[in-house]
């Protein structure tokens, strides 16, 4: 039967069989190790201890104790043995994307086995329960049952109720100028008896609100960009809803060059500055393109990207999501529901770390009982939006076959898209810890725009980047020459220098805001629709 089988499957499957048995001998020796590691921590080797920078291990117990010693040592060589595979198929040479998904695997499932995670098998929640009589126990199943409830089955990562948007967070003064169905715009009080005359358009991702740019006061980018006597003005997404489904690149790009229109029109200035983050970035170059290609590109003097990827085919953990299957069916999900919902998103960012942004927090608040942490940072990452089918079956799209950086492969608003046309001045920033825009991949837009760039490199994440004010003594990041060179090259050329990347662009971006002029507060000099932080931040009704 096997033999017919065989038969029948045609050539594909002698090969099939053949790179089915090339794995079965290192999983076998795999295993094999992993049975001798496990023999060794039984008699009570030394050689498999957590790293000291762990976290999770640090009690005593964890040293101490015969039991809990063991157990540790044994998710350090399940955690070893699971990397070890992971290596193998690197030395096979396998395409990055499938390297991706099983570094993803792997990690997943290390997270999920700790000893950590289990009542019985923690240290540190059993001794709470017995200090408190039990009361952690009771505390942490009450949360545990909160979060089934409303938080999707995850634990909670901050106290959703500490914050409010327009109070606490998002507190820069400023209105509202502009709205439509798609964003708002808001014109920002200047704090300096001057002003550049040109203005500064910031273009936040439509993934996520934008006031991770405006958080509290000394913590807030918008804020710093003000004091540097910048007119800021800032596109604030509306979430979308089902309804919304059919929000596509042309709609978001469409306002984005609606938004500069209308800042121009209100400044009266023949030119502005523009800044896009993360995928904020996407749309800003899709709107430099289009100005392009119709002829009007004086209308942006210089554009600046804050961990925006462009070219997708560099190596990043994203590409665990890249398997065809996956995305088929996540699309058919999406697709029926009219919108990617923000659990969803959440969810998915989460488990990219799942040691700091899920079992941390079970530990923290299902085993032991205490109560969510209070951070401003964390408090906008649970505050999601929704991703429109539409626009997510083409961010699939560009990640899936990296069109972007391919000339004419995608038209937006009837431009075909081609990245050497754009030769504005732009200013580049990468991270160099980032897990969701790798910064060989951001420094890549500075080879594939047309025009003279900088580039800086943070020594930070992602969203620690960008949330990057001055005056942080542990603050870092790289300042080199022209980006000619290939990332590497560049990186080991760079000076580095303490502080923040927030310093550089300003000294970068004020001589190119035009001359200055007396600071006039735009609630007196533009029609005001109502204070900011606005209607759509909130998920409010225009106005209500």
């Amino acid at each position: 039967m096997t033999l017919a089988l065989l038969d029948t499957a045609g050539p594909a499957a002698p090969s099939a069989l053949g790179s089915l048995l090339a794995r079965a001998l290192p999983l076998a020796q795999g295993a094999a190790r992993l049975a001798g590691d496990l023999g060794r921590v039984a008699v009570g080797t030394d050689a498999l201890m957590p790293e000291t920078r762990d976290r999770r291990f640090t009690d005593p117990a964890w040293t101490g104790n015969p039991l809990f010693r063991r157990l540790a040592q044994c998710h350090v060589a399940l955690g070893q043995t699971l990397d070890r595979a992971v290596d193998g198929l690197a030395a096979e040479g396998v395409d990055w994307r499938t390297l991706e998904r099983a570094r993803f695997a792997a990690t997943v499932a290390t997270s999920l086995l700790s000893p950590t995670n289990s009542l019985l098998t923690n240290p540190v929640a059993l001794k709470a329960a017995l200090d408190t009589g039990g009361a952690s126990v009771l505390r942490g199943l009450g949360r545990a049952l909160e979060d089934l409830r409303s938080n999707g089955g995850l634990p909670s990562q901050t106290d959703r109720n500490a914050f409010t948007v327009g109070e606490h967070l998002a507190v820069t003064p400023g209105v509202v100028v502009h709205r439509d169905e798609v964003a708002e715009i808001i014109a920002y009080t200047p704090t300096t008896p001057q002003v550049h005359a040109r203005p500064l358009l910031v273009v936040p991702p439509p993934i996520g609100r934008y006031y991770f740019l405006d958080l509290r006061p000394g913590r807030s980018f918008v804020e710093h960009a003000v004091a540097q006597g910048l007119q800021v003005f800032l596109v604030s997404w509306r979430n979308p809803g089902p309804e919304h489904a059919d929000w596509d690149l042309d709609t978001y790009c469409a306002r984005v060059l609606s938004a500069v229109d209308v800042v121009l029109d209100l400044t009266g200035a023949p030119d502005l500055n523009t800044l896009g983050f993360c995928a904020g970035g996407i749309l800003q170059t899709l709107a430099l393109n289009h100005l392009a290609q119709t002829g009007k590109a004086s209308r942006v003097a210089s554009a600046s990207y804050g961990v925006t990827l462009l070219d997708f085919d560099v190596p990043a953990p994203l590409g665990a999501f890249s398997f065809a299957p996956l995305l088929s069916l996540a699309g058919q999900g999406v697709s029926r529901k009219g919108v990617l919902g923000a659990k969803t998103l959440g969810a998915l960012f989460a488990f990219m770390r799942p040691d700091e942004l899920v079992f941390n927090y079970l530990v923290e608040g299902w085993l032991l009982g205490k109560p969510p942490p209070v951070f401003d940072i964390l408090a906008w990452s649970v505050d999601g939006t929704n991703l429109p089918a539409a626009l997510h079956r083409q961010f699939v799209d560009l990640f899936a076959h990296n069109t972007l950086v391919r000339p004419s492969a995608l038209r937006v608003l009837g431009s075909p898209l081609d990245l050497s046309r754009i030769t504005v001045p732009t200013f580049v920033t990468g991270a160099l810890t980032d897990h969701l825009t790798p910064w060989a991949g951001c420094y890549r837009t500075t080879q594939l725009l047309g025009g003279e760039s900088t580039f800086v490199l943070s020594s930070s994440g992602h969203i620690a980047s960008l949330v990057n004010p001055p005056g942080n003594p542990r603050a870092r990041y790289y300042e080199g020459g022209s980006p000619d060179s290939d990332a590497s090259t560049w990186k080991a050329e760079a000076a580095e220098r303490t502080g923040t990347w927030w310093t550089a662009w300003a000294a970068w971006v004020t001589p190119r805001s035009g001359s200055l002029q007396d600071a006039v507060d735009p609630a007196e000099r533009f029609p005001v629709l109502e204070a900011a932080p606005g209607s759509y931040v909130v998920d409010r009704a225009a106005g209500s």
